[in-house]
């Protein structure tokens, strides 16, 4: 746990259980976010630069890295941005986009808050990115080792049967197996030398998954939530997240008086020991990270 009392502050996740050795991608994502600081950015520009720096990196669950489908061709992303000055915006399965966070920051501009599927990719060429539909080294040994896991007694998600996958296949070929793999979600919280908080996060999606499974990532208050007394990010399962709408329950702790410390533990302590959970956050005083499985992150300094 990292706490952080003066100037600004950042903090950024690389996802719950994706192994501290990928520390050094956080790091490199939160100078970038750094950067944007000492360049009179925003926190929310702060934000979206340490999650496209985790995007551009294919070692992380969230653009170029982001998982394949149980089909082991479709791709789905989900991205949102929040912060205290307004801004709202997320995309939910997301498809041939290099970098979701920044479709999700132009959704923030349009008289809506959250686009999904099809209507988010047409979104996306019309704000100008471009179509990306490569699938990086790590996704493909990724869901080689997912589609055995689920072939074997290997519980792919706690409290959930292998068969479901099988049993309500929505893909358009037919199931590859008679699964425990990615949950993995990237973010980052930030608050400036004005106060000011923001929050943006990204994710390849989970697996195993049904076609158009949307997690906790692009839900307001379940993934991310950021308001006048700080900002919080949750990685880990989305089934289990969402029921607790775990980053808004989070936040109001905080709100409340709540030690940033203590409310990011006792958040993660909702959940068993079986189900990973990450949460980072930023209060008016403190920022840090907690989670019960091994999570890449970083904390940095600023002013």
């Amino acid at each position: 746990m990292n706490a952080i009392n003066t100037g600004s502050a950042i903090v950024v996740h690389g996802g719950a259980g994706a192994g501290r050795e990928l520390d050094d991608g956080c790091v490199q994502a939160a100078q970038a976010a750094r950067e944007q600081l000492d360049q009179d950015g925003d926190a929310l520009d702060a934000a979206i630069a340490a999650v496209l720096s985790l995007e551009n990196d294919s070692r992380f669950n969230a653009g170029t890295g982001a998982a394949l489908g149980l089909d082991g061709t479709t791709i789905e992303m989900d991205a949102c941005v929040m912060d205290t000055r307004g801004r709202l915006g997320a995309v939910a399965g997301l498809r041939a986009v290099k970098n979701p966070v920044l479709v999700a920051r132009d959704v923030a501009r349009t008289p809506h808050c959250l686009l999904s599927g099809e209507g988010a990719e047409r979104f996306a060429r019309a704000m100008g990115h471009a179509p990306y539909r490569e699938v990086s080294d790590t996704a493909r040994r990724a869901h080689k080792k997912m589609v055995d896991q689920l072939a074997g007694d290997g519980q792919a998600m706690p409290g959930v049967d292998n068969n479901d996958f099988a049993r309500f296949w929505n893909y358009a070929c037919s199931p590859a197996f008679a699964a425990r793999s990615g949950c993995d979600t990237v973010g980052a919280v930030v608050r400036d030398q004005d106060g000011h908080f923001a929050v943006a996060g990204s994710t390849g999606g989970s697996a195993p998954s049904l076609l158009g499974r949307v997690g906790d990532t692009p839900i307001i208050g379940s993934g991310f939530y950021a308001g006048p007394h700080g900002a919080v990010a949750a990685t880990g399962i989305g089934e289990h997240i969402m029921r607790h709408m775990l980053a808004s329950t989070v936040y109001h702790w905080i709100a409340s008086g709540t030690t940033l410390d203590e409310a990011l533990r006792r958040g993660v302590g909702l959940f068993p020991d079986d189900v990973s959970v990450g949460l980072i956050a930023v209060s008016r005083t403190d920022a840090g990270a907690f989670s019960n499985a091994p999570m890449p992150q970083a904390v940095v300094r600023h002013g």
